[in-house]
């Protein structure tokens, strides 16, 4: 099997779908983002977004969660090529964070992942850093993360 075909190299990848409960937008809120549109319904209706709404840290975090998930199954999966199967590491950061719409209470929100390349790291010998396109929309279609990330890759 070649790493392309492995990392699924441009294929948009369905990491899993969330629905966001009042109640865990809210408990996550008052620990990480404590805003009135993030923890008090009745505030938040009153706010520029006209509901109760998740943060978008918390969109992330939900991201990662079913990215992890799904890259587990995937490692799970017997590996046919003659080299040793990849190995993920950390991830170096990511950029272009955006959240173009906010996610509502009750949102279904999908998340999804693109490898769009690689490249040998000089400082790693054996690592490669993998880039991916990443994000996630609600259950009208309408996006709601993006983001440019990196994950460094022993392969």
């Amino acid at each position: 099997m070649s790493l392309d075909r492995f990392l699924r190299l441009g294929e948009t990848v369905i990491l899993g779908t969330h629905s966001f409960d009042p109640e865990e937008i809210k408990v996550f809120a008052r620990k990480f983002d404590p805003q009135p549109f993030h923890t008090d319904e009745e505030a938040a209706r009153h706010s520029l977004l006209g509901g109760l709404c998740a943060s978008g840290w918390h969109t992330c975090a939900m991201w990662m969660k079913y990215n992890l998930i799904a890259q587990e199954e995937e490692l799970r999966q017997p590996w046919p090529g003659p080299e040793p199967k990849p190995e993920f590491g950390p991830s170096p950061g990511f950029s272009d964070l955006k959240w173009p719409k906010p996610v509502y209470a009750g949102d279904e929100i999908t998340f999804t992942r693109c490898a769009t390349g690689y490249r040998q790291l000089s400082s790693r010998p054996g690592w490669k850093i993998l880039t991916l396109q990443s994000g996630a929309r609600n259950q009208h279609g309408d996006a709601v993360l993006s983001m440019t990330n990196a994950v460094l890759l022993k392969a």
